[in-house]
């Protein structure tokens, strides 16, 4: 198959449109044009899924420093202080910019309507529609970069590569395979906004698109990577044979629901003085000991005690999903499981998106600034989005225009690609089969309870696989692979390395913190 090459030149790209994508081209859309390159459709992220909400100190009995300590003290001691408090202090000015903005979040009469979630001492949850806050978000986003004018998107495009010259980023490489074209997109400053990794496993929340791609580039180029053994899994993921992987989300649990074991009885008070409302990692291993315990695949999470109108208003997508699944939440259990939902670690960055590589940035899911530390507080996604997606593009503007003078004499040398054809001898079935069993061994092995032996299997399998990936073919599908082979190999050398338990990673055979608990796992290549 022939692809023609095309040269693209714009001040800024983007790869990938979720909150912090968008929010990052509003700043750098004041300095100049702005690329957003995603790989599927603009609504396939996972901001745009994200159920629950956001979380901001704004309600009257809240303050910023009570949101830092929820915020802290979910982490598991391992957050870093000054990305916490830039979280929690610049979150309510983002959030009230959003509502100048045309966000129509959820109200109780005149005020904003707040909720409870896991870990948080105060409710402080903003939602919209319900259960639909994601959407919201994107929506006032979307609608406010398309009245820029200087922000342009290129949707079905996978990148494959980024472009190093001279030790800095200058660019990517783009396919794509419908119109057979690949792209050499040269710019000033990159940002990479790539979300998660959560389809590495097996049960996930994560959108089909959340294959670890940034994490993946961003090694290849040579930046630095930091805490990627802490996977949060959800505590509640719809587990019905032949349905999705829905997410029944923790407000749910904020609002009164219950969790309960295959023969109906409640057993969080038996794991955690604050039973449905502990942290996300506590509720987890928790309902996997049920289910070990109990010989079963599933709990169920209770919601019947409560008012069936009242559930049908607060949680209305949730309601018509399940029910369109045969499931009445408001007269009967719902079958749940974990599922994997978030990565706290990711590419290392500074509180200004700045990553080791000069005039690389990151933002969001696929950045790790430390502000989550261990096990990331509900909610507080979202904002982060917000907050390091705005301060990254503020950051990427300043940098391109120290870069500006030098950039123009470099301009006269167009960025090269190598075209030569290279042969893949893995087929499409082969690729199908060793993607399922990818998913299936870091289900099983660098799960939700890890050891040793366990990991030592998977990086094992993992380097094998990796092999059979030489060569390449304009083909989303196998460069997917080839990411999330990478992506799941650095994931379980990070978990080997780390001989403790911390927050959302939990070692068998090594169950407490252990000395060394504090150090940062970073990896480069």
């Amino acid at each position: 198959m022939d692809y023609t090459q095309e040269h693209i030149a714009t001040d800024f790209l983007i790869i990938g449109g979720g909150v912090a994508g968008l929010r990052a081209a509003m700043e750098l859309a004041r300095s100049g044009d702005v690329l957003v390159v995603t790989k599927d459709a603009p609504s396939e992220s996972s901001s745009e899924y994200a159920q629950g909400g956001v979380a901001v100190a704004l309600s009257d009995e809240d303050e910023i420093s009570i949101h830092f300590d929820d915020t802290i003290r979910a982490g598991d001691g391992l957050c870093l202080r000054n990305a916490v408090s830039t979280l929690v202090e610049e979150g309510p000015t983002r959030i009230r910019e959003l509502i100048l903005w045309g966000a129509e979040f959820d109200k109780e009469g005149a005020k904003l309507a707040f909720t409870q979630e896991a870990a948080h001492s105060k409710r402080r949850i903003l939602h919209a529609q319900g259960d639909s806050t994601g959407h919201e978000i994107m929506r006032t986003l979307v609608d406010k970069v398309r009245s820029t004018g200087t922000v342009s998107k290129i949707d079905f495009a996978f990148t494959r590569d980024l472009i190093i010259r001279d030790g800095r980023c200058v660019g990517a490489v783009v396919c794509q395979q419908a119109l057979k074209k690949v792209l050499i997109i040269s710019a000033h400053a990159v940002l990479l906004a790539t979300g998660g990794a959560g389809r590495l496993y097996e049960r996930t929340t994560n959108p089909a698109v959340a294959t670890g791609d940034g994490i993946a580039m961003a090694y290849r180029a040579g930046a630095a990577l930091v805490d990627l053994e802490f996977v949060q899994f959800h505590p509640t993921a719809l587990f019905l044979k032949g349905a999705p992987q829905f997410l029944l989300s923790e407000a749910m649990r904020g609002e009164g629901g219950m969790l309960r074991n295959i023969g109906h009885e409640r057993f969080m008070e038996s794991y955690h003085t604050a039973r449905e409302l502990a942290p996300r990692d506590v509720v987890t291993r928790a309902i996997h000991a049920e289910m070990i315990a109990t010989g079963s695949n599933h709990v169920y999470l209770d919601m019947t005690h409560l008012n069936a109108d009242y559930i049908v208003k607060r949680f209305p997508r949730i309601y018509r999903t399940c029910k369109d699944l045969g499931i009445d939440i408001s007269r009967e259990p719902i079958p749940v499981s974990p599922a994997a939902h978030y990565l706290m670690g990711g590419v290392r960055t500074d509180l200004w998106g700045a990553t080791s590589i000069p005039g690389l940035f990151a933002a969001g899911e696929a950045a790790c600034t430390g502000v989550h530390g261990a096990n990331r507080l509900a909610s507080n996604s979202l904002l982060e989005g917000l907050v390091f997606g705005e301060r990254a593009g503020l950051a990427a503007a300043r940098y391109a225009r120290k870069r500006e003078q030098r950039d123009a004499r470099e301009a006269q040398a167009p960025l090269r690609h190598d075209r030569r054809k290279h042969t893949f001898s893995l087929a499409a079935s082969e690729a199908a089969e060793i993607r399922a069993s990818l998913r299936s061994l870091m289900w099983e092995k660098v799960g939700i309870v890890r050891n040793r032996k366990d990991l030592t299997v998977a990086l094992k399998q993992l380097r094998k696989w990796d092999r059979a990936m030489k060569g390449h073919r304009p083909d989303r599908n196998l460069f997917e692979l080839k990411n999330m082979i990478t992506a799941a190999t650095l994931i379980t050398n990070s978990a080997l390395s780390r001989e403790g338990s911390v927050g959302a990673h939990f070692r068998s055979d090594f169950p407490t913190k252990g000395r060394s608990w504090r150090k940062r796992t970073v990896i480069e290549r």
